[in-house]
């Protein structure tokens, strides 16, 4: 069949000019702001910052980096969600935000899935146990032995799904009662663990290193499935509680209705930031791991994270709020 040169050219012109075409080839032509669901110091911080720094420089255009937290992240991926689906709001989302906020909260300010689009994910890491430095144990061992022996004396701090999981699976698993102390920041939650106010925190590891390196509090292993090369010294609490293991990632997300061509171009910057590795240090400080997941596939990705999450929260017995 022969095709009608005219109606080609006028075809294509069609596409090249749809505007979803239109605004990838001029985006950005302004600052992309990046949204940070928590606070200034935690890791989720620490990798948008390390990773806006890059990006300025591949996307020619200012990163502006937000701290919007609180209510567990809702603050913050709230304002992504209700954002103009343009890709100059994105949101440095995490398992929290994006896959267990829905099975902790009887109604969430935004619908983690119909909401975002899945645009990158950057890193995984792991918490860590840390103890105030007053409490008599230096092992996961002795911490389960002195939580059994002193019912209702030990709390523990969060101030995310990931560390609330944590503390939850430990009381599951090691068959231990330690009250949850919410807080609305990290920072917070780990100066008052180091003060005494209370006694227990699974602090995301850039966080606690920095700390136990300081002599604020003790470590005492993390949440992985075995030891992390980061932080060889710290036992797995696997190792003492058998079936123990909780890993977090942190991503890239964008308004549900981004135009794909602008969700490609972010994710190809992205992917090529991270081929840098003063990029990921920064981001990671050594102290997470470079785990880079990108668009369809990291969409599945996070499907599945969801479906794991919920499910784990239901097995720690954490009842929605």
């Amino acid at each position: 069949m022969k095709i009608n040169r005219r109606a080609a050219l006028v075809g294509a012109a069609a596409v090249a000019f749809a505007p979803g075409a239109v605004r990838a080839q001029e985006f950005p032509s302004k600052p992309v702001k990046i949204v940070v669901p928590f606070a200034a110091g935690s890791a989720t911080d620490l990798v948008a910052r390390g990773l806006g720094m890059k990006l300025q420089d591949i996307l020619k255009q200012p990163i502006v980096i937000e701290n919007k937290p609180g209510a567990s992240g809702q603050l913050g991926a709230s304002a992504v969600a209700t954002a103009p689906a343009d890709g100059y709001t994105l949101l440095m989302g995490t398992n929290t935000t994006n896959a267990a906020n829905g099975a902790l909260f009887k109604k969430l300010s935004y619908d983690p899935e119909k909401d975002f689009a899945p645009i990158a994910r950057c890193v995984t890491g792991v918490n860590a146990l840390v103890v105030n430095n007053d409490l008599p144990v230096k092992s996961v061992a002795e911490l389960v032995d002195y939580a059994k022996k002193n019912p209702g004396k030990l709390n523990y701090a969060e101030a995310s799904a990931s560390q609330r999981l944590s503390g939850e699976m430990f009381n599951s698993l090691a068959g231990v009662k330690m009250e949850r102390v919410p807080y609305k920041a990290s920072p917070q939650a780990l100066g008052d663990v180091a003060t005494g106010q209370v006694q227990v925190m699974f602090p995301d590891l850039p966080q606690a290193l920095t700390q136990v390196q300081a002599g604020r509090v003790r470590g005492l292993g993390v949440t992985g499935p075995q030891r992390t090369k980061v932080a060889p010294d710290l036992p797995a609490i696997a190792e003492t509680v058998k079936g123990y293991s909780l890993v977090y990632w942190l991503a890239v997300f964008a308004p549900a209705a981004t135009p794909r061509p602008v969700q490609q171009k972010l994710f190809d910057a992205i992917a090529e930031a991270m081929k840098d590795p003063a990029t990921v240090q920064a981001m990671t400080q050594g102290r997470m791991e470079a785990s880079v997941l990108g668009l369809d596939d990291f969409a599945a990705y996070v499907k599945a994270e969801t479906k794991w999450w919920t499910d784990a929260i239901k097995a720690a017995g954490i009842e929605p709020e």
